[in-house]
């Protein structure tokens, strides 16, 4: 937290400490100074608790590209280019990313295959006994019953959550960041159409232009820009959905395992295995303990997570609970009793693992018994909306993508040093609703995709 009592103006004010407010001041910062346009400390960092409060400090930290939405290939291109610019501060571990489905969904795989090379995101994909051979040249102990199709995105991977929070925290005060921990955002002073100045609890700051990167926040600013609850999608068929809510909440489902004393989770080779995904839409979850889910479809994913849990372990989840367009932010995650993960997602959760790998027959016994909780605000399409929401602030509302998109923040410096329209930020433009935009059609039980 800065010693100094917050400024009365400044060039830029950044709401959020998260990865999209931490990402985006260091990048505009050193966009700034790199171009001659200005300085570091004309750039202000605002969040209530400190960096890393909200999804950031709490997210699995997985990096990949696993998304129907051919767009987002481009902005993850963009995003690992970040991870990989100072991996070591970052706790980024470029391991790869490995999907596994089945039959249904060879041609979703084959479409993303292409479009991540097409936007130079390596990836290779293997189907029907390839897919298999792939999979135990890994895990030779991967049940590959019900696999049919595998993605192997190649840049992919992970990061160390509390890494990723000090390292980009760093980078701001390296590049002359003003950062500003407790003051709360209480909304804003609006004329003609313009942000005149940020109300805090601190005080208020006069702003010529003002980043809202607040997470699950993001609610709550759009209330106070006095933007409407909800919109019409349009779709590009034709179709439109009406009054839709703006904002959804969805409850995230996380946990970790630890690893039997003497055991590793490594690769046949002895490597750090790639983060695993695995979405088998016909394939019932049933516990070691005969506890069957007919109702939830089985859907994992894990990574090496001894960072997370304290000794050798993983960390993953599962699809997230939808809750509606009203929830309670605060307290956030672990320490907000209406959002833990519920009684049953250590016997579904470890029943996926134990179903996909004999290693992980009886971990329910190791799996970690701690709070776990956390929500998300997701838009209307569950993809991201990157614009201005009013003539002098710009919105990152990421739909909780966040470590899969550190590189919006440079994309945002470069659209506000440069005054150039970007390309990549282009389709998440808010006028896709309206203008017959809307993304969709997506073969998946999951938001995310």
């Amino acid at each position: 937290m800065s010693e100094h009592s917050l400024p009365q103006s400044a060039p830029y004010v950044v709401i959020g400490a998260g990865m999209h407010g931490l990402s985006t001041a260091w990048h505009l910062a050193m966009a700034l100074e790199k171009s001659g346009k200005g300085k570091g400390s004309d750039v202000i960092l605002i969040d209530k608790t400190g960096p890393g409060a909200g999804a950031t400090g709490v997210a699995c930290g997985c990096v990949r590209n696993l998304y129907m939405t051919s767009p987002l290939h481009t902005i993850l291109r963009h995003s690992v280019d970040v991870w990989q610019s100072d991996p070591g501060n970052f706790g980024f571990q470029q391991v790869g990313y490995v999907s596994v489905g089945e039959s249904n969904q060879e041609a979703d795989y084959l479409n993303m295959h292409k479009s991540q090379n097409d936007a130079g995101y390596t990836s290779d994909v293997y189907v029907g006994k390839e897919a298999k051979s792939f999979l135990t040249s890994i895990w030779p102990d991967y049940n590959t019953d019900r696999a049919d199709v595998v993605l192997h995105e190649k840049p992919s991977g992970y990061a160390g959550t509390h890494l990723a929070v000090r390292g980009l925290h760093e980078k701001c005060v390296q590049w002359g960041v003003q950062c500003f921990f407790g003051p709360a955002v209480e909304g804003y002073d609006m004329a003609n159409g313009r942000i005149t100045a940020v109300k805090t609890s601190a005080g208020d700051i006069k702003a010529d232009c003002v980043l809202i990167c607040a997470g699950a926040w993001v609610t709550q600013h759009w209330d106070w820009l006095g933007k409407p609850k909800t919109l019409n999608m349009r779709y590009p068929d034709g179709g439109v959905v009406e009054g839709a809510d703006m904002w959804t909440f969805w409850r995230l489902l996380e946990g970790e395992v630890y690893l039997p004393e003497g055991e590793a989770y490594r690769t046949a080779d002895d490597k750090d295995p790639p983060v695993l995904h695995v979405e088998l839409m016909n394939t019932p979850v049933v516990a070691e303990n005969g506890r069957e889910f007919p109702d939830l479809h089985f859907y994992t994913y894990l990574r090496y997570a001894a960072e997370r849990v304290g000794g050798p372990g993983i960390q993953g989840g599962t699809i997230p609970i939808k809750i509606g367009p009203e929830a309670q932010l605060d307290p956030y995650g672990h320490d907000n009793d209406l959002y833990q993960a519920d009684e049953w997602f250590a016997d579904y959760y470890c029943g996926t693992l134990a179903y996909l790998m004999d290693r992980f027959k009886g971990c329910r016994a190791n799996f970690k018994d701690r709070r776990n909780g956390g929500i998300g605000a997701f838009t209307p399409d569950n993809v991201p909306i990157f614009d201005w929401v009013a003539d002098n602030a710009y919105m990152i509302a990421d739909s909780n993508h966040g470590y899969k998109m550190m590189g919006v923040g440079k994309l945002v410096a470069e659209l506000l040093t440069t005054s150039q329209p970007v390309e990549a930020l282009a389709p998440f433009a808010l006028t896709r609703y309206d203008q017959g935009r809307t993304f969709g059609d997506r073969n998946s039980n999951c938001p995310w995709v």
